[in-house]
């Protein structure tokens, strides 16, 4: 996991969304950097990998994972996290800052730096609180935080009730080119709810959340951003009205970006019935008509990324009557399965569905990463699109609450290879 890759993928298709290529090429990898990309090449000494008939990918990039080292109700470790993503492709995970401690303060920042490179297995891109404590009262040291290493500010989704606290946030981070990432959802009209506010929460007596508490937030959000100015990125929208609040944000050239879970573009509110607590998220998952909205929003581009939304749980976590069960899914390990399933049903493109796993979050996170250049540690991840797998079989994250962990899903990870270290590889 430590040497450097010295690499020969051959005839496989290389799909990289940045420059358009989608063609079958042979990728050199020499002490870690990708060095040529042609038809046909020759490397005395490399080692060969047939890609033959498989996909050769960017490596994938998460922009919404939430880490933590065992605690809270959470299972696992950045170490076992990570392997997990690199299993799946994923080269860079951008963690929320509601791990235990909060990242709002360098020393917590350079800990989880040193953890992530010593696992070796996926980057981690830290998030900065944009409130001390995540508590939504006094700005944290956003600077301080962004010279440490983090590459945005969240508050976690974690209320920001007062406007007042939002547009100085905005304002300090505009002033520094900083990154917001949010996820909209009035605190006061979500409270104590656990599902969609509609026909199948009425029908077993679980308490809603409207649409209407995502849109309120992201409304007052995107008036705050065309105030500031600010680069501001929305994450995990969930319904019809917020993927057309952002459509017009984006016709009066707003600088914002979005992101969508993959739970969000495959299941709607009808995965509740019988109180399936492996489909209790927040923000819940709502109508079928919002399903279909936001499907087409992604394949029009107005979301930009399509994210896991990891949260990796333990098992009694999801063992109590439904609304005292915790919210979250475990995502890593299925994200680009069932990107590859919307594929399959013609719900997007190839070249579009890995556009929103690469070079689409990247640009949402304002990295250069999510793509194939020539020059640079090698990162990037060779798929076989054929291959069919039920995933409980090889289960690497510590979290097993997945709707999908017994479902036979398409696509294999043959091999990944991170910032030119080879991260995964399997027969």
């Amino acid at each position: 996991m430590n040497q450097k890759a010295h690499l020969l993928i051959r005839k496989g298709r290389v799909i990289d969304p940045n420059t358009g290529r989608d063609e079958v090429l042979d990728i050199l990898i020499e002490n870690g950097r990708l060095v040529r990309i042609a038809a046909s090449l020759d490397a005395p000494g490399a080692e060969i990998i047939n890609a033959e008939g498989m996909l050769v990918l960017p490596g994938l990039v998460d922009t919404c994972v939430h880490l933590s080292e065992s605690s809270g109700g959470r299972n696992g470790s950045i170490a076992s996290e990570a392997l997990a993503a690199a299993s799946a492709g994923i080269t860079h995970l951008c963690a929320q800052p509601d791990t235990n401690p909060v990242i709002d303060n360098a020393a917590i920042v350079r800990l989880i730096r040193e953890r992530s490179f010593k696992s070796g297995f996926a980057k981690v891109l830290p998030l900065a609180a944009m409130t001390q404590g995540l508590e939504g009262r006094q700005l944290a040291e956003m600077v301080t935080l962004k010279e440490a290493g983090c590459i945005g500010v969240s508050n976690a989704g974690k209320p920001l009730q007062d406007t007042l606290v939002m547009k100085r946030c905005f304002e300090y981070a505009a002033t520094f080119d900083i990154p917001v990432m949010l996820r909209p959802q009035d605190a006061a009209l979500s409270a104590g709810g656990c599902a969609h506010d509609g026909p199948v929460a009425s029908r077993l007596g679980l308490p809603g959340i409207p649409a209407v508490a995502e849109t309120i937030e992201l409304s007052r959000a995107l008036l705050l951003c065309e105030t500031t100015g600010v680069r501001l990125h929305i994450q995990q929208i969930s319904c019809a009205a917020s993927a057309e609040l952002l459509r017009d944000a984006k016709r009066r050239g707003l600088p914002v970006t979005a992101d969508v879970s993959i739970h969000h573009l495959l299941l709607d509110e009808s995965a509740l019935e019988n109180f399936n607590s492996d489909c209790h998220i927040i923000p819940p998952l709502r109508s079928r008509s919002d399903r279909d909205a936001l499907l087409a929003a992604v394949a029009d581009g107005t979301i930009d990324a399509v994210c896991s939304q990891h949260l990796p749980l333990g098992s009694s976590s999801k063992q109590a009557p439904f609304p005292a069960t915790k919210a979250g899914i475990s995502g890593i390990e299925t994200l680009l399965p069932l990107m590859l399933l919307l594929v399959e049903k013609q719900a997007l493109t190839l070249p579009r569905a890995i556009e929103l796993l690469t070079s689409g979050p990247a640009r949402c996170l304002g990295q250069q990463i999510g793509h194939l250049e020539i020059g640079r540690a090698a990162s990037l991840c060779v798929v076989d699109m054929h291959a069919q797998q039920t995933h409980s079989e090889h289960w690497l994250s510590a979290g097993k609450n997945s709707p999908w962990i017994d479902t036979n899903l398409p696509g294999a990870v043959r091999l990944t290879v991170c910032e030119g270290k080879v991260s995964w590889l399997s027969d």
